[in-house]
């Protein structure tokens, strides 16, 4: 059983509050142990700590932009696989087109969070309309197949390790963040029986990575009715209301949505900006120093990025330092906005992602020097 050195010390010129009233001149930079949720100790530099001159090596922070892949076919298994791990598969999907073909993912949970596009999700349990910035979480092993009707950009976040779950919410009670009372459930509906009959279906299961076809002669998605508590289920980032406080800048674990073996997700949406004169208006300067930070841009302006547009996706490895670009920072400290619009998907993984060779030929390779002032 493990107890971490808990007690607080302090040292030198320092804030006696973390995020707020910061020594004249200085930068305040967190360095936090899992993903946010442990110890943390906070240094107060004289210079930015992004204020590199030069990066040499292949661990830097990354840039990708999804936008400039090629559409792809109506399946998932065609989706571009981006990065991964042992615990989790991140891949981009586009489909324009009914699917003609049931999926089943036997390697893990997934979760599709939906860019663009709407239409219908056919599964085991039923059907569900979706539309953007949905997410819909299928347990592993879920039959599922979609009706389009505007066509769909989807990240796609297979948990390999485990299930997915919700975070705990500690002092705040269950209710916070969302009330487990908005996750829509699929329903058997007229339209689900409709799907019903003996026309012939496939399956396209993967397992162990593998493709593996099993035919039908009639639709397996014959549920006629279902109890339980595995179930699919849908929530959209609008009905997050994220918690807030106008002295303090909130860690992005605040924001938790979903947490699985080996990584969390959490969910930015908009939300008034700090207004007390002491407090950061924007993310703080951090080195997290257990997890790979991965995020995925959705829509709005990102208040604490430069450059960035929806359908980017940014990766900062581990045990470096990262936070607002100049621009930004600027903007935080002249406090001239009052809210954010952005709306993001940030995945943090225990283990070390990998870089597939799809998404390195959509990379923004002078990333890392989009800290520069000069920029």
């Amino acid at each position: 059983m493990r107890k971490d050195i808990s007690f607080p010390r302090m040292e030198g010129t320092a804030s006696r509050q973390a995020h707020a009233d910061l020594p004249e001149g200085s930068y305040e930079r967190e360095a936090g142990r899992e993903g946010f949720f442990g110890p943390a100790t906070h240094f107060y530099h004289a210079n930015p700590p992004t204020g590199w001159s030069d990066w040499n090596g292949p661990v830097r922070p990354r840039a990708f932009d999804t936008n400039d892949l090629e559409a792809l076919g109506e399946s998932p298994w065609d989706a571009t696989s981006l990065l991964g791990n042992a615990s989790i598969q991140v891949r981009r999907w586009t489909c324009s087109k009914n699917m003609n073909h049931l999926a089943r993912n036997g390697d893990g949970d997934e979760l599709i969070f939906f860019h663009a596009g709407a239409g219908d999700l056919f599964c085991d349990y039923g059907r569900l309309a979706f539309s953007e910035g949905d997410y819909i979480l299928l347990p592993r092993c879920t039959n599922w197949r979609v009706e389009v009707s505007e066509p769909i950009t989807a990240l796609l976040i297979e948990a390999t390790s485990g299930a997915y779950s919700l975070p705990d919410r500690g002092i705040m009670g269950d209710h916070a963040i969302f009330d487990p009372a908005i996750l829509d459930t699929p329903e058997i509906d007229d339209a689900f029986l409709a799907q019903q009959g003996d026309t012939p279906w496939q399956v396209i299961m993967k397992r162990g990575g593998a493709l593996n076809t099993i035919s039908y002669p009639y639709n397996p998605l014959d549920a006629l009715g279902w109890k339980g508590n595995s179930v699919a289920v849908k929530l959209n980032w609008r009905d997050i209301r994220p918690l807030m406080s106008h002295r303090y800048h909130v860690p992005p674990s605040a924001h938790c949505t979903f947490v699985a073996n080996g990584f969390v997700i959490c969910t930015f949406v908009p939300r008034p900006i700090e207004s007390d004169p002491g407090a950061l208006k924007v993310p703080f300067y951090h080195s997290n120093d257990d997890y790979d930070e991965v995020l995925f841009y959705h829509q709005g302006e990102f208040f604490s990025r430069d450059n960035i547009h929806p359908g980017m996706i940014t990766m900062h490895p581990c045990g470096f330092p990262h936070g607002p670009h100049p621009k930004a920072a600027k903007k935080g400290t002249d406090n001239s906005r009052k809210e954010t619009d952005e709306v993001a998907v940030m995945i943090d993984t225990r283990d070390a992602l990998q870089v597939s060779p799809e998404a390195e030929s959509i990379e923004w390779t002078d990333y890392v020097n989009s800290w520069k002032t000069d920029k």
